[in-house]
């Protein structure tokens, strides 16, 4: 028991509160009329798993803590495999918003 300290959470434990209100959020955005809409939905979602990414990833092997593999003060330089898993998001949210871009323009000159 920490006596004394304001905040005692565990990093996994403090992650875990994370990743759920990230999702509570994508839930209940449904209903903001103006950011219900499905592509909003899923890039969000999509994003959304990051923090499940790193709740498990991040926490485990790069902070340090009672439920964590790491060892000492925790890693001083980020792997590189964040910042590819950053770039592939990255990726697949820029094609996805080309892609609903040029949907919606085709839908509206049919119309």
């Amino acid at each position: 028991m920490n006596h004394g300290v304001y905040w005692g959470w565990d990093p996994k434990e403090t992650w875990a509160l994370v990743s759920m209100l990230v999702y509570a959020i994508v839930i209940h955005l449904r209903f903001i009329p103006a950011l219900s809409n499905r592509f909003l939905f899923n890039v969000l979602s999509l994003w959304s798993y990051s923090a499940i990414l790193f709740t498990f990833f991040g926490v485990n092997f790069i902070l340090v803590g009672l439920h964590s593999y790491a060892q000492g003060e925790g890693v001083a330089e980020w792997p590189t495999s964040v910042f590819v898993a950053i770039g592939i998001f990255g990726a697949f949210t820029l094609l996805a918003t080309v892609k609903y871009l040029m949907d919606s323009s085709s839908k509206s000159k049919k119309e």
